[in-house]
């Protein structure tokens, strides 16, 4: 469907309110079991560079997929806000000992701003979104801080690169969302009950 920016606004908001909405115990069960969906996927069982997030505003929690990473030896990066280029995203190495900050929009990212990888370096690039369709689409809080970093992969298309690919609360699927042109497509979406295109 192609949304109007109103209609656009009330979905993240309803969707917003249900992650937030969520309980404390409904939240834990989700994230284990995303873990495990995201696990049986052959893309992650070959990725050595994963880039994750930290949960915020009800999104679906990592944090059991970011231990199992840990575990598996594989090197987990965050995004972080580029200090230059505005609007758009680099990758840092996150460790159990990295100290976070809340950066301005009150996300934790590392305190340490060092370089880590380009977008481009990344191998499995989990993302947050608020909606998504099954054929992949993504919609996302509206700053395009995705979309911006990963731009490159519209004019790369069939070429090795990061797969890209939304984690989501099963609720937040709908039945249809409309790509911008500047939309950056996703390989698929995993769920805390299905995996959806992966």
């Amino acid at each position: 469907m192609t949304l109007s920016n109103q209609e656009r606004s009330a979905l993240r908001l309803s969707m917003r309110q249900r992650r937030r909405a969520l309980s404390t115990l409904e939240q834990r069960t989700a994230a284990k079991r995303l873990a495990e969906q995201v696990r049986a996927m052959q893309a992650f069982a070959r990725a050595k560079r994963v880039a994750v997030y930290l949960a915020s505003d009800g999104e679906i929690d990592l944090t059991p997929l970011i231990d199992l990473c840990w575990s598996l030896g594989k090197s987990v990066y965050l995004p972080v806000l580029h200090p230059v280029r505005h609007n758009r995203l680099w990758f840092t190495p996150y460790k159990r000992e990295t100290r976070l900050t809340p950066n301005r929009y009150k996300i934790l990212e590392p305190a340490l701003k060092r370089p880590g990888a380009p977008a481009w370096a990344m191998d499995l690039v989990l993302m947050p979104l608020v909606a998504f369709d099954a054929e992949g689409n993504r919609m996302g809080m509206g700053g395009g801080y995705y979309d911006r970093t990963f731009a490159f992969t519209l004019r790369r298309l069939g070429l090795k690169g990061p797969k890209l690919v939304g984690m989501a609360h099963d609720f937040q699927r709908v039945e249809k969302l409309h790509l911008a042109a500047w939309d950056v497509p996703l390989k698929g979406v995993v769920t805390d009950q299905k995996r959806y295109r992966v």
